[in-house]
């Protein structure tokens, strides 16, 4: 796969913009006025090398894995990256490996490698640098990546604006020796950023902000020296010295001194009255915030407010000590995002990523986007999901996603944009995809590629964001409804997953959850409700997506000797489409389509054929429905050899379930209960988008 671009994924529409539309606070992208490179130096060895690959074993003579450290905090904590170079390589080739590997855009000439078996650590030096390293036995070469300081005691520091009124510069390079203070680089900067230099120390702080372990931030004395915690950051880590920076911001907030926290982990469903109670028992009725609201209480997850900023802190250590019914309460300080911090004309990117998807791809992404972008637009899903950025963002009035996940985490951004549009300034903010799951089924769909691999320069991946044309994608509501005799709303919900019971439920016991790929009944379902309880069991089994699909495949040669639930599936349901009823052949699967890819990019409609069908795709107000007759059918439509049963299309389907059947929705399986099930049009409302034939012309990111 070449680097990630294409189209927009949205239940709204997809848009595409000019190049480099970050907060002015963060783009790393654009030159400040302080005339020092922003990004790689044109040197050709300092290039992403995408044929590099940090799991890649070397089967050449020529070239050798070494284990390069970046720092004491690594060294101490044995992590090391390996990286593949040439035996035969000089000493600024090795050291451009390291630094890719790290992601450091900078000049290789600033940093070198040392041997750390080597006592004092001698620098590697040409000609033949890895000749000279000290080799244990079976053990690969160990190797510091250090920065050199340089001779004169002083360098470069970039300082950000952070919320500076009239600040026309996304940040500032100023030069620092050794001996210069806080102040001095305070006075400098508003130099540069052209304001009043005298103002420094008397409206002015300095925080540092860390980046590489979620974003933590530290005011700075007035007296410490910032090259001097350039060095110290450097000695610990080279990379988290690349995610070091240093902020300015007004002593008094421009904004106010209102501050949020956001709450979660409650149970759902509850009054506000019911929450308030909860939280001031935590906090003391003298600690008891200002407001509260919005609540999500579907999610059990609510934003409170407070105008006394010591209180504020005092309510977030308080909060984070608290559990309720045996459960640590997750609490966030948010951020204050508002519409005139954005420059006129910028579309500002939200970035979700969930850290647990793509193994450790995850966690790489998050500390990369929180480089390049204000550290403060991007989300960790593991903090409380989608929610505290989409209220973030809630007053700004035009926005994109980036979302960094599989097709579950696409799903559930969508479902929280759902639950808190009407509430936001952008209700349907157009939304790209990094795949980092198994199947990737709707990023193979919307051209976002089959997964990513690790290998892509994240500014690249911004990049073909921005460059990406707008679509839209149909999305459809499934209710089931189940029979008179299962009044309790409680036997309804035992039998769906966790993920499934987030779907709103009616007075009547219906279950509504929205559907973007696809809903299966039947043997598919089966097989993926075996999956997801193998995953559910043993995560840790389930982090490499080859592992996955294997995993996958030996279960489905298990259900070819196994248990038949689904035989002769066709007996036990009822299908109408568009209100005529469809007269099933034999089979034990039905897959409902709306986009076509499925089961990790296969396509169960199968190649175009003169019929009394017409032309699928995701955006026609259309549903396919196909069938399948078993495992083995179900391994030739995967394996490209056989499409499935073409049996109807339609914009309305109802479904009797006459017993107890596996289902899925969007690869989240649970065993349906006889229900009556209806798939209908969401009601979210679509913009106009360009036909298909406007963006082919874009690189086919699967070849």
């Amino acid at each position: 796969m070449g680097a990630i671009g294409g189209v927009y994924v949205s239940d709204m529409g997809f848009a595409a913009r000019s190049v480099s539309e970050e907060f002015s606070s963060g783009c790393e992208g654009r030159s400040g006025s302080g005339g020092g490179s922003t990004g790689a130096p044109a040197d050709q060895d300092h290039r992403p090398d995408h044929k590099q690959h940090r799991d890649r074993t070397p089967d050449d003579r020529d070239e050798e894995v070494v284990k390069v450290y970046d720092g004491e905090a690594a060294w101490s904590r044995r992590l090391y990256r390996p990286v593949v170079v040439g035996r035969n390589w000089n000493e600024r080739e090795l050291v451009s490996a390291a630094l890719r590997a790290f992601h450091v855009a900078r000049d290789p000439d600033l940093f070198e490698l040392t041997d750390a078996l080597a006592g004092e650590e001698p620098p590697l030096h040409d000609p033949t640098p890895l000749a000279r390293v000290t080799r244990l036995p079976n053990k690969r070469p160990a190797l510091f990546l250090r920065f050199k300081e340089p001779e004169s005691g002083g360098g470069e520091v970039r300082v950000y604006p952070g919320r500076v009124a009239g600040a026309g510069e996304t940040f500032v390079t100023v030069s620092c020796c050794g001996d210069d203070a806080v102040a001095d680089l305070m006075a400098a900067a508003l130099e540069r950023f052209g304001l009043d230099p005298a103002q420094a120390v008397q409206d002015f702080r300095c925080s540092e902000i860390l980046l590489d372990r979620g974003v933590s931030e530290r005011v700075l004395e007035e007296e410490e020296r910032p090259w001097r915690i350039v060095v110290r950051l450097a000695r610990e880590s080279v990379r988290r010295m690349e995610l070091a920076r240093f902020y300015l911001q007004p002593r008094r907030d421009p904004h106010g001194p209102t501050l949020a926290l956001f709450v979660a982990s409650l149970p759902p469903g509850l009054s506000e009255r019911n929450y308030e109670n909860i939280l001031v028992e935590f906090l003391g009725t003298e600690n008891k915030f200002t407001s509260i609201g919005p609540i999500y209480y579907e999610y059990g997850s609510m934003v409170i407010t407070y105008e006394d900023a010591s209180k504020a802190v005092r309510a977030l250590y308080a909060l984070r000590e608290a559990k309720y019914e045996d459960k640590h309460l997750l609490v966030m300080l948010l951020p204050s995002i508002e519409p005139s911090m954005v420059p006129v004309g910028v579309k500002p990117l939200l970035v979700f990523v969930n850290v647990k998807s793509g193994g450790c791809q995850g966690l790489e992404l998050i500390s990369s986007f929180r480089k390049l972008l204000n550290p403060y637009q991007v989300f960790d899903l593991e903090n409380g999901g989608p929610l505290p950025g989409l209220y973030v963002f809630r007053h700004i009035p035009n926005y994109k996603i980036l979302v960094c996940g599989g097709d579950g985490t696409i799903g559930w951004v969508l479902q929280c944009l759902d639950n808190v549009g009407q509430d936001s300034q952008c209700s349907n903010p157009p939304c790209a995809i990094v795949p980092l799951g198994t199947g990737n089924d709707l990023a193979r769909t919307l051209r976002w590629g089959s997964g990513y691999t690790g290998c892509e320069d994240p500014l690249s991946l911004l990049r073909d964001v921005i460059d990406a044309e707008e679509i839209r994608l149909d999305r459809w509501t499934v209710v089931f409804h189940p029979e008179d005799k299962q009044d309790d709303p409680k036997e309804l919900s035992k039998q769906l997953p966790a993920s499934v019971t987030t779907g709103s439920q009616s007075e009547d016991n219906s279950q509504i959850l929205v559907m973007n790929n696809y809903f299966g009944i039947g043997i598919d379902a089966d097989l993926c409700l075996d999956f997801h309880n193998a995953r559910e069991e043993n995560p840790n089994k389930f982090n490499s997506r080859l592992r996955n699909k294997g995993v996958y495949v030996k279960m489905g040669l298990r259900k070819m000797v196994g248990r038949k639930m689904c035989k002769d599936l066709h007996k036990a349901i009822r299908l109408e489409v568009d209100g005529k009823l469809v007269e099933l052949p034999a089979l034990e699967g039905i897959i409902i389509l709306n986009i076509l890819s499925w089961g990790s990019g296969a396509n169960p409609w199968g190649p175009e054929k003169d019929d009394q069908f017409s032309k699928p795709n995701h955006w026609d107000g259309m549903l396919e429905i196909v069938g399948v007759t078993g495992v083995v059918h179900l391994g030739q439509i995967q394996s490209g050899l056989r499409g499935a049963m073409r049996i109807a299309q339609g914009g309305h389907i109802k479904i009797n379930l006459k017993s107890e059947i596996p289902v899925q929705v969007d690869g989240e399986p649970w065993v349906a209960a006889p229900s009556e099930v209806v798939v209908l049009k969401s009601a979210l409302k679509v913009p106009t988008t360009p036909s298909y034939s406007e963006y082919t012309s874009l690189r086919d990111l699967n070849s």
